[in-house]
Formats: C-alpha cells, structure tokens, sequence
C-alpha cells in the first residue's frame, strides 16, 4: 500500500508530485541538491527534502534508491535528466513506469499508477520528469494526476 510520495523537488513533475501530496495531507519526502536548488530559486520549507551533495544526478540516483518505484512523466519523448532517471531505475534494477503527457490522460495515467503500485508492491514511489523550463505543460498534468492517484490509493 502506497506510503509517501517522494521527487527532487525540481518544477515541473517534481514538484507537482509533492504539491498533490501536500494538498492531500499525504507524506512527501526525497532528496534535492544542496542549498535546495531549483529552476526558480531555492526549494520552500515546506518541502521536506533531505538535503545531499552531488548535485542533480546524485539526488536522482537517490530519489531512485530510496523508492520501490519510479513513474516518469515525460512529453513525447525521454531526455536529459528524466532520461538519466530512466537509466539509474535500470541499472538499480527498480521498477518504473513512464507516462507521455501527450498521449495518457491524467485519469488513466492514475489508473496505470495504481497497477503500477500494486504489480510491483511500491510503498514509497518517487515520481521524475521535466521541469517546467523544458515542459510548461507537465506540472498541471502531473498535479492532476497525482491528486486523482493518491485520491484512489489511500481511499
């Protein structure tokens, strides 16, 4: 049964992940690269990410790691650091699940995410994708989906 919902905290997916969970009262968590970064500023407190070195693919490689699976949400086609998210879940042997924007539907998308849980036993699943500099559109896809699939996994 799904437990906590963790990302990096980039925008975009990442954040996204964490505001559905905040609104839902659900445990977020994950990890983020030191001083908080993100692509607009430093990460809120209200976050609660543990901050490591390493910078963006130490804290991907952890997010992966820490999680019994990983969804990554991408537009059309894997790159950059979603991809490398992609590429650490195989190495590591995780489970994961992608979804295009562009062709699932954030009420499908939910109803393949509570497969995906359930298939593989993920108790804490991490959620990666792009961020919003490289995909506007992801971060109001990604929070409607969440919502819907933390909605049909804790009721």
């Amino acid at each position: 049964m799904l437990s906590k919902v963790i990302s990096g905290g980039q925008t975009g997916a990442d954040r996204a992940a964490l505001d559905a969970g905040l609104d839902a009262g659900f445990p977020i968590g994950g990890s983020c690269p030191v001083g908080r970064v993100a692509e607009d500023g430093p990460l809120a407190d209200i976050y609660p990410l543990t901050e490591i070195g390493g910078g963006y693919r130490q804290r991907t490689k952890h997010n992966v790691i820490d999680a019994d699976g990983t969804v990554v949400f991408y537009a059309s086609y894997v790159r950059g650091g979603t991809e490398a998210t992609v590429l650490f879940c195989i190495r590591q042997g995780r489970p994961y699940k992608l979804i295009d924007i562009h062709l699932i539907m954030p009420d499908q998308a939910a109803a393949l995410l509570i497969d995906f849980i359930n298939d593989f036993n993920v108790e804490v699943l991490n959620v990666a994708g792009p961020g919003a500099g490289n995909c506007p559109e992801m971060y109001a896809h990604v929070k409607q989906t969440m919502s819907l699939f933390i909605r049909q996994a804790t009721g």
